[in-house]
């Protein structure tokens, strides 16, 4: 388990929530990671280098922290079979909720676009099921 840690939550959502602003402020873009990457597999994307450099970000500003302030003690109370299977489940729900939590979450939320609204509430309920089913039933 970990503890919750509110300074550096807060942090981490400024962050995110700063990207997302910049990214459509200089670019037009939505950040929704799995458009991101879906830019980058064939057929690529024309505009694949702010994408690149999009994903590198995501990838070294933990590398930098955990540089810095040492690593970042977590666990996953789930075997590797789990976890396979619940990426797929959400490479499913990406491909027909049209965006990833990040997309719809973040920056659909912020639009105000009705369709993000149901979204994120449709992944947020779905997640309290599954957490409540795991962990009180099964």
């Amino acid at each position: 388990m970990t503890d919750f840690t509110p300074w550096t939550a807060m942090a981490g959502g400024l962050l995110i929530g700063l990207s997302a602003v910049l990214l459509m402020a200089f670019h037009g873009r939505i950040a929704g990671l799995s458009g991101v990457l879906g830019g980058l597999l064939p057929p690529f994307s024309f505009d694949w280098q702010w994408r690149v450099a999009f994903l590198a970000g995501a990838v070294i500003g933990p590398a930098i922290y955990m540089a810095l302030a040492g690593p970042i003690e977590f666990f996953v109370p789930a075997g590797p079979t789990a976890l396979v299977i619940g990426g797929l489940i959400v490479g499913i729900g990406v491909t027909f909720g049209n965006g990833c939590p990040s997309g719809h979450g973040v920056c659909g939320m912020a639009r105000l676009s009705p369709r993000s609204f149901v979204a994120t509430l449709t992944f947020m309920a779905t997640a309290l099921v599954t957490v409540f089913l795991l962990r009180h039933v099964f």
